[in-house]
């Protein structure tokens, strides 16, 4: 039922309930019906569910397999290893996951504990939860709202919905049944939401909506769904069933070549092992996760707080901003941007006084605080600042011109009126919006009514809040203080043009999102007329093609139509959260990524939702700080824009290390399947391929996470969102530079085999690990030259090189390192060769980039 538009007398009868209330009996049988008036939270996994979610991944159970294989073969040691890495990942990826979702526990909190209601006739408080519809509740200033509400009755009542509705002022709320129509939520004037709060006056109201059935409730249900799977987890998901697969196949492959051949089905199975462990880069997830983390620690320093890890490389693939406008476009406080003085218009009494300004600084009822902390409605306030900062403060002007009686401002006539003393009489100031002040002026101001219309409604065009004032000066005090008698025959003496003002920083902001192929989408409860101003102060409007959509008009499309439209849709007025989140899940099905930049309660589906929510840390509700992945700490539109930069110098370097990582195990299976092939005994033991997955791989793969940006990484478009790990010839370098390491390593071994070196092996393995490093320096850019960077430009990855060298020797040249690893000492010719020979895996893509270098 439309309750909005439905009379109070018609509603209490819907309702089954009168101004007095309900009964006891009857509240007790409602309440068994209905329900707590509560929000109902989704099933939370236990924390066994929550760990063994950590295994379910197919590149960890292979890992698993392997491992359990190992110890039944006696290769106690290989499996005490896999099993150290698989522990860490699944401790790490529980932490995030059960510190995850708190988003309904702080909406829950919104809710007031206690509320006034009348019960047989008589004021009573009870528990929030036991509110039921027909429930008639009492409110005044500083009460948050319990439930949904028909407002029966009002005093002056005005309601902060700004966490709902996303508008920054007040509500002033009505009790009159609207017309019919379409109306957005902030539009419902004679209807109260749960979770907002009373600001001004007092009023009763009818209980029309509980628990879930609230729109409270609503956006509950909304923020009730599963994560969003990042780009990374779907891409790195993706590698591990390809890369399992291969393993699995290759494994298979080499075992049955070997049976046919009549080796012994121990010493198969053991190298089969030993490819699967070469083939899955084990260190892999917990390098993605320390990088992740390394790069939030950087954005932290940058006012940007990750509350969920795999959203730091996100960053990088967004295509898409929706960003709210109250508090984070724009500052979040109305202003005064512009007056307008009628000409050559004198008030007797003032003094000399600047007539508009003085009507500003004593029509209003906003005061400034000790602390100079403004108090009252954001308008007024926006007004009573303006003329204190023109030297028009309101305490020294009543000293002069002191009140005497006013008329509040009310929905109806939409003006407020003020009477002060004057030398020369009663001085009567007016202020409302310009179209109720046009016929309320004298006869003598018709006249210049046209010419003021046109300047009305050229500011309202460009989205600003008029406010006209109007004065007469009258001999004494009325004994009829009626608006009639007081409103009337009125000199017009100006008008305030209001806005709440774009944050300059933001604009710069926006230019930079578009400079990097990131378009920037305004989604506001605001009107469309302010919205429309401020997207186009912002630059986020900037030609006919862009399109300005009201919620009303979004409901009015269908799917087809909406999905034809949505990729040119730059703001969105008037919508509400189930909207938002439309709007996000239409740009997702055009294969966009969304970034959903919010503070309100409203925005918390929006921001659940999207591929990344971003929440405001200083004027966002608990609620919207939940259900976000990043926090802005700052509240600055333009710290997104390096949030950005931050994910895609973390998304490079994740390729960077996997390029490095897949290329050594492509290296490592060349070396291990191919070896017999030619007649040469098995290169390496499992123990090797461990220690080289690990530390080899770990030490260097790590430091790529501190890796620099590149230059162009804002100059760039997004990184495709159906792109994948292996696109822009990822793949054939991969396959390419694994099979020279491979080579190498098995060419190594040949020579050193024919020549009755004793040694082969572990020149070999020095082989594999050099040629790793070698390569680990040379992907440091995928375009520069390493001596052009510099070794010191990345000084994590020239220490990781130097402790990786130091461990391998280590390994070769201490006696119980010797026993443990199965290695022998080298001779100085030795290590030299081997060294030299693993050289040519940096010369070969030190080339590589050459001529990348020198194509046109």
């Amino acid at each position: 039922m439309p309750y909005y538009q439905t009379p109070v007398a018609e509603v209490a009868a819907a309702l089954a309930t009168s101004p007095a209330g309900l009964s006891a009996v009857v509240a007790g049988q409602r309440l068994a019906e209905h329900g707590p008036n509560e929000l109902s939270g989704s099933r939370q996994k236990s924390v066994w569910q929550l760990l063994l979610h950590q295994l379910a991944d197919v590149m960890i159970l292979v890992l698993l397999a392997a491992a359990g294989v190992s110890v039944l073969i006696g290769e106690a040691k290989s499996a005490y290893v896999i099993l150290a890495i698989v522990g860490l990942n699944a401790v790490i990826g529980f932490v995030q996951e059960y510190r995850a979702d708190k988003a309904l526990e702080a909406l829950q909190q919104l809710a007031a504990s206690h509320a006034l209601v009348l019960r047989d006739g008589l004021p009573q408080q009870v528990l929030t939860a036991a509110l039921v519809p027909g429930d008639v509740v009492l409110l005044e200033a500083g009460n948050v709202l319990p439930a949904d509400v028909r407002f029966l009755e009002t005093h002056a009542l005005k309601v902060d919905e700004s966490s709902l509705t996303g508008e920054s002022r007040n509500v002033e709320k009505t009790v009159e049944a609207l017309p019919p129509g379409d109306y957005a939520l902030g539009d419902r004037l004679n209807l109260g939401y749960k979770g907002t709060s009373v600001t001004n006056g007092r009023a009763t109201a009818y209980v029309v909506a509980t628990g879930m059935a609230t729109e409270l409730g609503k956006i509950a249900t909304l923020i009730q769904t599963k994560e969003v799977v990042t780009p990374l987890q779907k891409r790195l998901g993706t590698l591990g069933k390809r890369l399992s697969g291969a393993v699995l196949v290759v494994a298979a492959l080499f075992f049955a070549v070997g049976w046919l051949r009549g080796e012994p089905w121990q010493d198969l199975l053991l190298v089969a092992i030993s490819l699967a462990i070469a083939a899955l880069p084990e260190a892999l997830p917990a390098l993605v996760t320390v990088s992740l983390a390394l790069g939030a620690g950087r954005l932290m320093q940058s006012h940007a707080l990750i509350r969920k890890l795999p959203a730091v490389e996100t960053l990088g693939s967004v295509t898409y901003i929706c960003t709210d406008k109250t508090g984070t476009l724009t500052l979040n406080q109305m202003t005064v941007e512009d007056l307008y003085e009628a000409p050559a218009e004198t008030l007797p009494g003032l003094g000399g006084h600047n007539p508009l300004l003085a009507a500003l600084a004593l029509n209003t009822d906003a005061t400034c605080g000790p602390d100079k902390q403004w108090l009252g409605d954001s308008t007024e306030v926006a007004l009573a600042r303006y003329a204190a900062g023109h030297d028009y403060a309101r305490p020294a002007l009543e000293a002069q011109f002191p009140r005497l009686a006013e008329l509040p401002f009310d929905s109806e006539r939409k003006c407020m009126s003020t009477l002060h003393q004057t030398p020369q009489g009663v001085l009567v100031l007016t202020k409302g919006a310009a179209g109720s002040l046009y016929q309320q002026l004298a006869a003598s101001q018709q006249a210049s009514l046209p010419e003021l219309k046109r300047r009305v409604d050229a500011q309202a065009a460009q989205g600003y809040r008029v406010l006209a004032y109007g004065a007469r000066l009258l001999p004494e005090l009325p004994a009829d203080l009626s608006p009639a008698t007081i409103e009337t025959d009125l000199t017009f003496l100006g008008f305030a043009s209001l806005i709440d003002p774009p944050r300059e920083e933001a604009r710069q902001a926006v230019a930079e999102c578009k400079t990097a192929g990131i378009i920037p989408v305004m989604i506001t409860g605001d009107h469309k007329l302010t919205a429309q101003a401020i997207a186009e102060k912002l630059g986020i409007i900037s030609s006919e093609q862009e399109l300005v959509l009201t919620g009303p008009e979004l409901t009015a499309l269908d799917e087809p139509g909406f999905a034809a439209v949505v990729e040119r849709v730059r703001v969105y007025a008037r919508v509400d959260p189930a909207q938002k989140l439309r709007i996000i899940r239409a740009l997702q099905a055009r294969h966009q990524f969304v970034a959903m930049t919010g503070d309100g309660v409203n925005d918390a589906p929006a921001l659940k939702n999207a591929d990344i929510g971003i929440a405001m840390g200083i004027n966002g509700t608990e609620v919207a700080k939940e259900a976000a992945a990043l926090i802005l700490l700052d509240d600055n539109f333009a710290t997104i824009v390096e949030a950005v930069r931050h994910g895609r110098r973390i998304y490079d370097n994740i390729l960077k290390f996997i390029r490095y990582l897949l290329a050594g195990s492509v290296g490592e299976i060349t070396a291990l399947f191919c070896a017999p092939f030619f007649g040469l005994p098995v290169p390496l033991l499992a123990i090797h391929i461990l220690w080289i997955n690990l530390i080899t791989d770990g030490l260097p793969g790590l430091a790529l996470a501190y890796e620099p940006a590149e230059k162009s990484t804002m100059q760039r478009p997004p990184i495709a969102p159906r792109q994948t790990i292996f696109a822009a010839g990822l793949g054939w370098f991969i396959l390419g530079i694994g099979l020279l390491i491979g080579g190498l390593t098995i060419g190594m071994q040949a020579w050193a085999i024919a020549r009755g070196l004793p040694h082969w092996q572990t020149m070999a393995f020095t082989v594999l690990c050099f040629s790793q490093l070698g390569l680990a320096l040379a992907i440091r850019s995928g375009r520069e030259s390493i001596f052009s960077i510099g070794l010191l430009s990345n000084k994590a990855m020239l220490g990781a090189v130097v402790l990786t060298v130091g461990l391998h020797l280590a390994i070769i040249y201490v006696p119980f390192c010797n026993e443990l690893f199965s290695t022998q000492p080298l001779t100085v010719a030795e290590l030299a060769i081997a060294a030299a020979v693993a050289s040519v895996v940096f010369g070969v893509v030190e080339v590589q980039k050459l001529i990348i270098r020198r194509r046109p």
